[in-house]
């Protein structure tokens, strides 16, 4: 009992903290050696951290660094070419000023599928929406809702072949890839996005029979700035082709992978000098780091010559992506020490008999717990799998729920309880946009919880009654 109450307290406590601003790299294994401390264990706090805590972050690093580092790297590029503003601005004049939800909603969409981080859209799209939101008369306090709802949502969970790293995250726990159920994906998708921009425009709508426009702000000058930045476009003479290119290679390359090329490969070569490698659990990894490269190369060549300083580029691509791995792997090293607490049995055998007769259901209890209380939807994902997704595919298997299923469930779980007050994307978000959680916090939530768990429901229903498809 005491050490069920001790990882109560820790977790607790890293919630908290976390709201409060202070680092997961540091938050991670003090909240780890508290549970250990007070569960009783505290002789043994020294073996725990290197050989629990430090294994499980390093495991999880030799996983996903390609991931993040190319992933960080392919957003960078498509901002410094300026093939996001290119793309931005294309929809713009497609949609229409005046649509101005639709427009960012879909920027947004269009950016995060194609692989762009989502830090790098809000702060790509920012200025763009200003601008918009001005023009319409649409109340600046929309604006983090909207981004929120085009970044945050159905391209980062539910559409198939999305790079995000929540789809990447199951594929060597299922042996799965970034397609896994594509029926299911694009039904959930569709929900969340129709859903989400009725949400967003009756609030417009709202506010607009209330008189309320744009709003007057403490940084309407910088707000000026950022639209003016915004209206001259910088590179904006990209040819959109060029602009999408990348982003559809992106896809499409990796869906050649994943279907065409390595299905045709025979891996038993690999065998005798890779013994314990699964090369089944591996592939959608390798279709999704190659895609990415690829991309990466082909958006340096084509601009060749308009670079300003193709170096810097680079270089903050890459240091960019530390920061995300390095929190979500100490987050993956403080679940792998809760889990070896007795307590975490008693909570272990709670979740899993949620729903005995079919899994997908405590499996998404499971990950919104654990995304809800990490406040991060990779990391809470990472510690679910981490601790749970062996039960939950063995489950699976003895009902007769396909891998594909379980994949998406999980991700589209992680996108659900994720973004409470203290999730770190949610702050920063807020402060791109210079508003406050008491300004735009109900409608993140609305389009980015309230949404969502809807759709995984239909998902969950669909796929108990007609399979993965």
């Amino acid at each position: 009992m005491m050490s069920m109450l001790a990882i109560l307290i820790s977790l607790g406590l890293l919630m908290y903290l976390a709201y409060r601003g202070i680092t997961v790299l540091l938050l991670a294994p003090l909240m780890g050696a508290l549970a250990v401390m007070l569960s009783g264990d505290g002789g043994l706090l020294l073996p725990i951290y290197t050989s629990t805590f430090m294994t499980a972050l390093g495991g999880y690093v030799m996983q996903f660094l390609p991931i993040f580092l190319l992933g960080s790297l392919f957003g960078q590029l498509m901002a410094d070419s300026g093939a996001a503003n290119t793309l931005a601005h294309w929809i713009v004049r497609s949609v229409g000023e005046r649509r101005a939800i639709l427009t960012v909603v879909l920027a947004c969409g269009l950016l995060t599928y194609g692989g762009v981080s989502l830090f790098v859209v809000a702060f790509a799209i920012y200025p763009v929406a200003v601008t918009l939101f001005k023009t319409a008369e649409v109340p600046k306090r929309l604006i983090p809702g909207t981004i929120a709802l085009g970044a945050f949502t159905f391209t980062m969970t539910a559409l198939p072949g999305t790079p995000a790293i929540q789809n990447a995250i199951p594929i060597p726990y299922y042996g799965t890839n970034v397609f896994a159920a594509p029926g299911l994906g694009v039904i959930a998708a569709a929900f969340m996005l129709t859903v989400g921009l009725w949400w967003l425009q009756r609030r417009a709508a709202q506010a607009k029979a209330a008189g309320e426009g744009f709003g007057d702000h403490v940084h309407a000058s910088e707000d000026a700035a950022a639209a003016d930045q915004a209206g001259k476009g910088r590179f904006s003479t990209m040819p959109v082709a060029l602009a999408l290119l990348p982003l559809l290679l992106v896809v499409g390359i990796n869906a050649v992978f994943t279907y065409l090329v390595f299905p045709q490969v025979d891996f038993t070569f690999l065998k005798e000098q890779f013994p314990n490698l699964d090369p089944q659990k591996n592939l959608g990894l390798w279709s999704l780091i190659i895609a990415l490269a690829l991309a990466c190369a082909t958006l340096v060549v084509v601009r060749l010559g308009h670079w300003t300083d193709l170096k810097d580029t680079v270089n903050k691509g890459i240091f960019g992506f530390m920061l995300p791995l390095f929190n979500t792997a100490s987050e993956v090293g403080y679940g792998a020490v809760i889990a070896g607490l007795a307590g975490f049995a008693l909570i272990r055998d709670a979740v899993l008999n949620v729903a005995p007769s079919n899994p997908l259901i405590s499996e998404a209890v499971a990950m919104n717990i654990m995304a809800g209380i990490t406040g991060s939807s990779s990391g809470g994902l990472s510690i679910a799998l981490q601790t749970l997704g062996a039960d939950y595919l063995r489950m699976a298997n003895e009902a007769g729920i396909s891998p594909e299923l379980l994949h998406r469930v999980a991700v589209m779980a992680a996108g659900g309880m994720d973004t409470l007050p203290h999730c770190g994307a949610i702050i920063t978000l807020l402060a791109i946009c210079k508003l406050t959680h008491r300004d735009s916090y109900k409608d993140i939530a609305a389009v980015t919880i309230l949404v969502p768990l809807p759709a995984l429901i239909i998902v969950i229903t669909l796929g108990t009654l007609f399979g993965s498809f």
